[in-house]
């Protein structure tokens, strides 16, 4: 299925959305990789049927299809594209490396890559504090990562909270709590903590 007509961008944004294992906008397609998808070769990935993009709001979402799994699983295996430079034959040193790991463990992508909800739980947080470090409630965290299981989002704030300069803390007014702060709350210890604080690097 490898198509030889893809441009080295949209070849990498195939890779990227196989990674990150996610939805992605061009905004985050950028943030994790420097590209974006638009236009027609946004258009081309999409009647190929290798990338479903669904506008949202005034920017577009990406999402690998399932014909587009395949094409990353053979590309693997694909020789290094035609002018892609020393990065790209690097990147495609490290494809041949992970389809011989596939091949011997008998793992899949779907094995190795998953969605890094550690990572969206940060980014959330960015967004949501503006970068100040100021506590935001786990319940607000949860509203903006609402496609996250909860199981998952639970895991990905007990891993936060042992980095430094991360706190998971109890709300101290215990009366301002509502029923959504304690439907989100995360059990840390015996404890349920219903904030999320990571402190700013100066």
């Amino acid at each position: 299925m490898t198509d030889h007509r893809l441009t080295a961008t949209q070849r990498f944004v195939l890779l990227v959305l196989m990674a990150e294992a996610r939805e992605l906008t061009n905004a985050e397609l950028h943030a994790v990789a420097g590209i974006k998808l638009d236009g027609k070769p946004r258009q081309q990935l999409n009647d190929l049927g290798l990338v479903d993009s669904t506008r949202v709001g005034r920017a577009f979402v990406h999402e690998l299809t399932d014909r587009g799994a395949v094409w990353c699983t053979e590309e693997l295996a694909a020789p290094r594209p035609a002018r892609s430079g020393g990065a790209g034959g690097t990147l495609y040193a490290v494809l041949a490396g992970l389809r011989r790991h596939l091949d011997e463990s008998g793992n899949t992508l779907a094995d190795v890559f998953r969605p890094n909800i550690t990572g969206q739980v940060e980014s959330a947080y960015a967004e949501l504090s503006r970068g100040k470090g100021t506590p935001i409630r786990l319940a607000t965290l949860r509203d903006r990562l609402d496609s996250v299981p909860a199981d998952e989002f639970d895991r990905a704030v007990a891993l936060l909270a042992r980095r430094e300069g991360v706190h998971v803390r109890s709300e101290a007014d215990q009366k301002t709590l509502t029923a959504a702060d304690a439907d989100a709350a995360v059990v840390l210890a015996g404890t349920a903590r219903h904030l999320l604080m990571i402190e700013v690097s100066r």
